[in-house]
């Protein structure tokens, strides 16, 4: 947790502005937190909503995402947070912030287009906090609920990324800035389609970026829509890492899974197919 981040949180019982001091937040109320060995702090209210990723989701995410087989997306969101994001006019530039952002793999990559600015992401899994602090030297790692509330400052971020994340339309305006960037990427029907059937994963619905766009309308207004897709080699190592970094590692069986990789080709041709959309708050 940097110092220099701090200024952008505000405390989850009181929203009162935090101070730092021997590794430890602190609001005017005398609400405290400490920051953890691995560098991030929990500033979870009670209970999460949903469960969050356990160890082996994150450490599955993290091997994939560091193969690179997701590096088309992180490039595309980066280029569009560059083509985005408000022009620097003096003063607070605002964070970066990265609602469910797991490792901090995209939002290192979007870092690298900010130079000057300090990276917030939120999490509700502590494991996944725990190697998000380590992603970039700018990267502050919080454990939170993005249902209960975002512990961040009203206006604090010029630009915002939700990737493959559950999202709150109403906290995602409130932490914006009035001419930030809301970045949300989210797959496409045919995302993985060569593993549906044969692995039995959860299919994209075919109205998912209509029922975004209507989710998000009452706060947002689109800016921009691109597509990313690409084809990518994954070996049977790669395959169950895919499977088990998000939701379809809840309703899989290891036993099972590993029968239906060991029928498919080695490396196997699978899509990457993902929709990228800006948008900017309403005022």
């Amino acid at each position: 947790m940097r110092k220099e981040a701090v200024r952008y949180l505000h405390c989850p019982y009181c929203s009162g502005a935090m101070t730092m001091t021997d590794g430890t937040l602190r609001c005017s109320r005398g609400h405290s937190f400490d920051v953890a060995k691995q560098g991030y702090v929990n500033l979870l209210r009670g209970a999460a909503r949903f469960s969050a990723d356990t160890a082996a989701m994150v450490a599955a995410r993290a091997d994939f995402l560091t193969a690179g087989h997701y590096a088309p997306i992180a490039g595309a969101l980066a280029a569009l947070a560059r083509e985005t994001a408000p022009q620097a006019t003096g003063g607070d530039p605002g964070c970066v912030a990265d609602i469910g952002g797991g490792t901090g793999y995209h939002l290192a990559r979007v870092m690298s287009e900010f130079p000057d600015a300090e990276g917030i992401l939120l999490d509700i899994s502590k494991f996944a906090a725990r190697r998000a602090a380590r992603a970039h030297p700018r990267i502050s790692a919080v454990v939170a609920d993005a249902w209960d509330g975002l512990p961040l400052a009203d206006g604090a971020a010029s630009v915002v990324l939700n990737v493959f994340a559950p999202r709150n339309p109403a906290e995602l305006r409130r932490i914006l800035r009035p001419d930030g960037v809301l970045l949300v990427v989210t797959p496409r029907p045919d995302h993985l389609r060569e593993l549906v059937e044969a692995l039995g994963l959860l299919r994209v619905g075919e109205q998912k970026d209509e029922r975004l766009a209507d989710r998000l309308s009452a706060h947002f207004t689109e800016v921009a829509r691109e597509r990313s897709r690409s084809t990518m080699a994954l070996d049977h190592k790669a395959l169950p890492q895919v499977v088990g970094m998000g939701p379809n590692a809840w309703h899989q069986r290891s036993e099972r899974l590993e029968e239906r990789i060991a029928r498919l080709p080695e490396p196997c041709d699978v899509t990457l197919s993902v929709t990228l959309t800006a948008y900017r708050p309403l005022i």
